[in-house]
This record gives C-alpha cells, sequence and structure tokens, in this order.
C-alpha cells in the first residue's frame, strides 16, 4: 500500500481573534505542479509585541514580502531562499511607513515559518515567535538565541532548520504571550487530544479567557497519510457488435460523396495554381535585378602603420573620455540621490526631544521652586542629577541645539557640584619671573625662616622669594663655589627644622640656614655627609625630614630611590654634622617606585604612586585608604600627582591634586573620608601648570591656603568660597625682578 503525507491546518480565523491582535497568519498552498515540487506548502505566522491596528500593517507587510519573495525567487534551495526573503522583508520594514508604530526599541516583530515539501521539513524563527514539534507525545522546541532581536533590525541572520516530517507529527508557530500565559504543558495537551482546529482554537480561547491580550497567533499542521487505491481488476477492451463496425463513414445523401471529393479537388487545383504564379513573379524580379548595373569591387587599400597607431590612440582617448564622463555623472547621481531616509532622523530627533524633557523633569525636581534635594535628599538627588546629566548629553548628541542645551547642562552640573562639594577659590600671583628671564620653575618649599623658595630649573638657580619686597635672591646657583666645592645643578628641595636641604645632580645634600629675617645666610655641605649617597643614582624622585629633636636641629631623611626600590632613612649624628649611618629601609619588601611623584612626611609615610594615595606604617600600605570625591560621572576617576598637609600627624586634612580635572581633593588623615574639593573660580586654567606647591595653615579657625608656582610664578589661594574673581584669578601676571644669582647669599 503506497502512502502519502497531507498537511492538516489548525488556525483561528481573524473574525474570532481580538480587535487589539496584530498578529498575521498565512498558509500557501501552490496550484502549480513544479512550485510545490520546488517550493512546498508555506506557513507562516507573524507576531509583534505592540498591539493595535498599525503593527499589523507591519505583520501583514512582513507576510507578504516573504510570501512573494520566496516564491519568486528560484536562483537557490529552500532554506538559502527563506534567508533571502526574511532580510528582503525586513529591509522594507525598515523603510515603510508603519516602522513609526513599532517604537525605538529592540525590533518587536517575530517571524516564524515552516516549509513541507514531501516529507522534508524546514523550520526558521526569528525574534519574538516560537515554534514547537510534537512528535510521538514528546514536545520539542526551535531553540534561539537572538528570540530580543526581533525585526526591524540593522543585523538579521536567521537560522533554519531541516529534518524530516512523519505521518502523526505535529508542528505549532505560537506567539511567545500565548506560551507565557498559558505554558507548555498546554500546548502538548491540545496537540495530542485535539484536531488542529479545535487545538488552535480551544488555545486562543483559553488565552483570551486569562486575560490575554495583544499578540495571540496560533498556526498548527499535523501530518497526516493518504491511501491510494488499486483497482483489483483489469480492464478489457470493448468490441463492436454491429458488422459494420470499422467500416469508411458513407453520406446518406446520393452524390453528395461525389460532390464533396470534386470541390476537394477544385481547392487542391486553386492552390497549385496560386503557387506557381508567384515562383514566376519571383523569377522574373531576380532576372531584372541581374539585368541592373553593378558597380565594381574597390581596390584594397593599404593603411600605413603610423596611421593605424593614431587611430587606435584617437580611439582611446574617446573610450577614456567616455569613462570619466559616465563615472562622473554616476558620482554625481550618486552625491545628489544618495540622501538618507528621513525616517531615521526623525526618529533619532524624537528621541533627543524625549531625552531634553527627562533632564528639564529631574532638574526641575532636584532644584524646582521650593526644592532643594541637595540638601535635604542628597541620595535622591545624587539618582536623579545622574539620570539628567546622561539625559543632556543624549540630547547633544542627537541634535538638539547648544542654545537649548547649554543653560540645562550648566544647571545640572552646578547642582553636582553642590552635591560634591566642589568650591570655587580665588588665587593671587605674588611674584613674577620677567619673561624674558626664560624662567622654568620645578620646585617650591616654605623655607626655615617662612618665606617662599622656589627652584629655577634653566637656570640652575634655588631662589628666595621675598614677597613683600617683590624681589628674588638667589642663594644657590650651579656653578658657583661654597665650602670649597662647586654647586651642581639643583634637583630637590626640603626642609628640616632650621636648614633648607638641596640635593644636586651629584647626589650631594647642602643645607642653608639663615642668618638674619632679610634673606642673609649660609650655604655649606654637611660634615659627616650622607652615607651612600653616591650610589642613589640619578632617578632619586623625591627627599623628606622628620625632626626628631627641635631644639638640637636633629631630623631624619628620607630618600625615594627607585633603583633601589625602597625609600631610604638615614639618622642623623647627635652633632647635627651629617648622616654618618647607613640608611634603614621603611618598605617592608623592595616595590617598584617608578610611579612615585611625590611624598609628604608628618611621622607616617605618605606617597604618590600611580596616581594613588598611599600611607606606608611599618612598611606596609595599610590602614587607610582615600575615598572617592563621588562625581565620576562628571569628571571620572581621580588620579593624584601631589600630595601636601598643614596639620599634625593623623590630624586634620591632607590635600590632592588631580591634573587631569585641575582640582585640589581634600581628605581626611584619620580615616581618608572625603572633605571636599576645589577649583579655580571664573574657569580659570591657572592650575593646567601647576607644578609644585605647599600648604599654609590657617591660623584661629582660618582657612589653609595654598602657595604653588608654574613656569615663571608664584601664586597664593585661600581655600575659601569665593564671590567675585578678580582680573588674573589663578594666571600667572606676576611683578617684580629677579635678583642676580648670588645677590643675596
Amino acid at each position: 500500500m503506497a502512502h502519502r503525507i497531507q498537511m492538516k491546518l489548525g488556525v483561528v480565523p481573524d473574525a474570532e481573534r481580538a480587535p487589539d491582535s496584530p498578529d498575521t497568519a498565512l498558509h500557501v498552498e501552490p496550484r502549480v505542479g513544479a512550485q510545490t515540487r520546488t517550493k512546498g506548502h508555506l506557513f507562516l505566522l507573524v507576531t509583534s509585541l505592540v498591539p493595535g491596528t498599525r503593527a499589523r500593517d507591519a505583520t501583514q507587510l512582513i507576510a507578504d514580502s516573504i510570501r512573494s519573495e520566496y516564491y519568486y525567487d528560484e536562483s537557490a534551495g529552500i532554506r538559502v531562499c527563506l534567508v533571502k526573503s526574511i532580510q528582503v522583508a525586513n529591509k522594507r520594514l525598515t523603510h515603510a511607513r508603519e516602522r513609526g508604530a513599532l517604537g525605538n526599541g529592540p525590533g518587536p516583530i517575530g517571524v516564524g515559518l515552516a516549509v513541507v515539501r514531501d516529507n522534508e521539513l524546514y523550520v526558521c524563527t526569528v525574534g519574538p515567535a516560537e515554534a514547537y514539534l510534537s512528535r510521538g507525545a514528546r514536545l520539542s522546541t526551535l531553540p534561539d538565541p537572538h528570540r530580543d532581536r526581533g525585526l526591524p533590525s540593522t543585523d538579521v541572520e536567521p537560522d533554519v532548520w531541516r529534518g524530516e516530517i512523519n505521518v502523526g507529527d505535529q508542528l505549532m508557530l505560537v506567539s511567545p504571550t500565548v506560551v507565557a500565559a498559558l505554558g507548555p504543558d498546554a500546548l502538548k495537551d491540545a496537540l495530542v487530544t485535539l484536531h488542529p482546529q479545535s487545538a488552535a482554537e480551544q488555545l486562543n480561547a483559553r488565552f483570551r479567557a486569562g486575560g490575554g491580550t495583544g499578540s495571540d497567533g496560533v498556526m498548527i499542521i499535523e501530518a497526516a497519510e493518504i491511501a491510494v487505491s488499486r483497482a483489483g481488476v483489469v480492464p478489457i477492451p470493448v468490441r463492436p457488435a454491429e458488422p459494420l463496425a470499422g467500416m469508411p463513414d458513407r453520406s446518406p445523401i446520393p452524390l453528395a460523396d461525389t460532390v464533396a471529393g470534386g470541390v476537394a479537388a477544385a481547392q487542391s487545383g486553386a492552390r497549385w495554381a496560386r503557387g506557381a504564379v508567384g515562383r514566376g513573379l519571383y523569377r522574373f524580379l531576380v532576372r531584372i535585378q541581374d539585368a541592373l548595373p553593378s558597380r565594381g569591387v574597390r581596390r584594397r587599400r593599404v593603411t600605413p602603420l603610423s596611421a593605424r597607431r593614431e587611430s587606435q590612440r584617437r580611439a582611446a582617448v574617446a573610450l577614456l573620455a567616455l569613462v570619466i564622463v559616465v563615472g562622473g555623472l554616476g558620482a554625481a547621481v550618486f552625491v545628489l540621490g544618495g540622501r538618507q531616509p528621513a525616517g531615521p532622523a526623525i526618529a533619532s530627533l524624537d528621541s533627543a526631544q524625549d531625552s531634553l524633557a527627562l533632564a528639564r523633569r529631574d532638574i526641575n525636581r532636584v532644584v524646582g521652586p521650593g526644592v532643594d534635594l541637595v540638601a535635604n535628599d542628597p541620595a535622591q538627588a545624587t539618582r536623579l542629577l545622574n539620570e539628567a546629566l546622561t539625559a543632556i548629553q543624549a540630547a547633544s548628541k542627537g541634535g538638539i541645539p547648544a542654545a537649548t542645551t547649554g543653560p540645562i547642562r550648566a544647571q545640572i552640573v552646578g547642582a553636582i557640584d553642590r552635591l560634591y562639594k566642589m568650591v570655587d577659590v580665588i588665587s593671587i600671583p605674588l611674584f613674577g619671573f620677567p619673561a624674558d628671564s626664560g624662567a622654568d620653575l620645578g620646585a617650591v618649599v616654605r623655607g626655615p625662616d617662612g618665606a617662599p623658595f622656589v627652584l629655577d630649573k634653566k637656570s640652575g638657580t634655588v631662589y628666595r622669594i621675598d614677597v613683600a619686597g617683590k624681589r628674588a635672591g638667589a642663594i644657590f646657583h650651579q656653578g658657583s663655589s661654597a665650602a670649597g666645592r662647586k654647586e651642581g645643578a639643583p634637583k630637590l628641595l626640603a626642609v628640616g627644622g632650621r636648614d633648607l636641604l638641596i640635593l644636586d645632580d651629584k647626589n650631594i645634600v647642602w643645607r642653608w640656614r639663615p642668618a638674619n629675617t632679610s634673606g642673609k645666610g649660609t650655604l655649606n655641605r654637611f660634615p659627616s655627609g650622607v652615607k651612600g649617597s653616591a650610589e642613589w643614582g640619578d632617578d632619586v624622585i623625591a627627599i623628606g625630614t622628620f625632626i626628631r629633636d627641635a631644639e638640637a636641629n636633629l631630623y631624619n631623611l628620607y630618600v625615594v630611590d627607585p633603583s633601589g626600590q625602597q625609600i631610604l632613612a638615614y639618622s642623623p649624628a647627635a652633632d647635627g654634622s651629617g648622616f654618618p649611618t647607613s640608611p634603614t629601609p621603611r618598605l617592608s619588601a623592595p616595590r617598584d617606585l617608578g610611579g612615585v611623584t611625590d611624598m609628604y612626611i608628618d611621622g607616617d609615610i605618605w606617597i604618590v604612586d600611580g596616581g594613588q594615595i598611599l600611607r606606608l606604617v611599618g612598611g606596609k600600605a595599610e590602614g587607610w585608604e582615600a575615598a572617592a570625591p563621588g562625581d565620576k560621572v562628571l569628571r571620572g576617576d581621580p588620579a593624584y600627582r601631589l600630595i601636601e598637609s598643614g596639620s599634625a600627624r593623623r590630624e586634620g586634612t591632607i590635600y590632592a591634586f588631580d591634573p587631569a580635572n585641575q582640582r585640589v581633593v581634600a581628605l581626611s588623615k584619620v580615616n581618608g573620608a572625603y572633605l571636599g574639593q576645589f577649583r579655580l573660580a571664573g574657569g580659570a586654567d591657572g592650575w593646567s601648570d601647576l607644578r609644585s606647591w605647599y600648604v599654609e595653615p590657617g591660623v584661629g579657625g582660618e582657612p589653609d591656603a595654598l602657595i604653588w608656582i608654574d613656569k615663571g610664578t608664584l601664586n597664593r589661594a585661600i581655600l575659601e568660597a569665593s564671590k567675585i574673581a578678580p582680573d588674573g584669578s589663578g594666571g600667572p601676571e606676576g611683578s617684580g625682578a629677579a635678583a642676580s644669582p648670588g645677590a643675596s647669599r
């Protein structure tokens, strides 16, 4: 007994579906045998997570496009044609007017389709559409790793599954909304117990009874067999029963056959006569043409090689000109006619308008009339301000003019600054070197007499600055002689007790001690020297001191030696004549110090390593961690370069400079808590060239002040909020003249 497969279809009619259902179901059974053998039967379900009639227009567009493209394309097999038809439908939807009803999120349209050809089954799902195969009362599904990526999409790569379909197998194409509402068990029970049409209607009724809305598409196909009947009796021929059967037919009218034969003979003669006359006329015309005079054959001419080459050159030039003209026209058409569709631009502008509205709404909730969440609810203000800043940035990228976004952004940034304790300060110049002096300052310290001392790298000079007198007196100069030895190029400065320490490029430590308050002093080397200083190399990063006995002017000397991977601590001689003993390593284990940029000592050793502040206790960095300012959304994480403090050990504040954001961050020396941050008022960029500094502690409750230098100016900034920024705040508008080297030594 031979068998054929017949597909039984179950689908809910459009009249019985909900009015807001956007899904489209389509079944194509070719009427031409050739299409049936090559393309098979197409079962298609297009779903949408967005309800409404406009979404239904979009699903119908997808269904019609897939059907027409699939049956039109004869260039490849079923699998390739299905992929190409889905991609073409995706492109049509992207540029169609129905695209605007689908929102701006991921594509909400899903496609589930199946093709049955003989006993072959092809199944494909794209986006929010699911396929289930029931075989032997076991339910299987087609996995789709990109189920959340529906149409329209910029990148569609459908995966087509191929297998066999046998008698009794059932395939269900269903919306994920129905699966989520009913569950796989309900789908399996309906497939196993009911006819396809009854199963589809029952699932739709249960979905509606459970309060389901929107996408409700269900399509069920079942493979059934058709038995081909075979006859059991062999047919026999029918034999005539009358004797004249098989004889030529004769007319019953007398002479009718004779007259008919004569007419046929006359017609045949007429046809022969007509052909003979035509052939005669043709021969007559040919003879007339032969008799006409004719032109003789021209003699062959030989073209010179130079002429042929000239003709070829002209032809090549003409062809090249034609190519240039055609290429130019093509380029012009491409440039003038290749405008992008207005749909994406309009969608982008709509999204930018939404972002602008969100930013306005959030900032009004933070600092609206009678509302100040920055002071009353910082946590809520943080969330709203971060959201507002992100939204205003999206609005700017979406094409909203800066004249519109600028004031809103300034209001958001101002609220964030107030939330994270940003204070605008004024900096005034105390002393400036003349522009023609070419000064290149590299370090500044507060000297033992309270005056600022600066190091000029270009001239190799250390100056004492008389701020009141607007004068700079040289106390150390490269090439000058002191204590029987020439002074090298100064590299680093430090203050220990009543001494100003200067380290030169020969690793000799000099000390300058003031003799009076007018800037006079004496410069000497330590009689006992510093043991092992010649082994430091040329990569010493920083030096520092810590007072051991203020009355005897005894202090420890600390040296950051990257080549030795240690911080060396030298103990002083009892008479203060130098540091004659071997140093003590202060790190518990060797450490890479190549990233260290500054050191500060107050009993604990503080260093800046790789942009982070470390407090070293017992040779290890533990027990203290700097808290972040918290305004990462606006300025990013800080990367510090300099640290300084004016308070005693484990008291008060330590200040750190973040050059990337041109700000000074205040941290607690006790536990690392964030206390506030400072920047120059009026958007001044003076701190973009901040090279070195020290802190003047506030007296009697007054705020601390920073003494800082740039290339050629000594400046002072009081760390308190300012209302009016004077001219030149933060700028190097110094006055006064530089003293000649050695003028006050």
